[in-house]
């Protein structure tokens, strides 16, 4: 099944890679570039099904963070210019756009 990313523009900006495909419980990684985060901001990530408003699944600072739904973990880069969302097992019901932004 697909997973599919789309970018979202705030005041910095956010590159994430158009979609990726695995099988279930193949884990995959979702990476997201934001090279002119600064300050304080989060980074934060969102899942949206069809027909579906986005819902926050994790936000972020730096360094890893657990993902209980879907199970998984969020890598914030040190510097924060960067992110990738790993899915660990996921489902078919996972398969959704899932979106990177940066939230003050």
């Amino acid at each position: 099944f697909f997973f599919s990313s789309v970018v979202t523009a705030g005041r910095a900006q956010v590159r994430q890679e158009l979609s990726g495909e695995t099988t279930e419980g193949v884990g995959i990684s979702i990476n997201c570039s934001h090279p002119d985060v600064q300050g304080t901001v989060n980074i934060q990530w969102y899942r949206q099904f069809s027909d579906q408003p986005p819902h926050p699944i994790v936000t972020g600072f730096t360094g890893n963070k657990p993902v209980p739904d879907p199970p998984g973990r969020l890598s914030v880069a040190g510097d924060r210019r960067s992110s990738a969302l790993w899915l660990s097992r996921p489902r078919r019901g996972d398969a959704a756009v899932y979106y990177c932004a940066v939230r003050d």
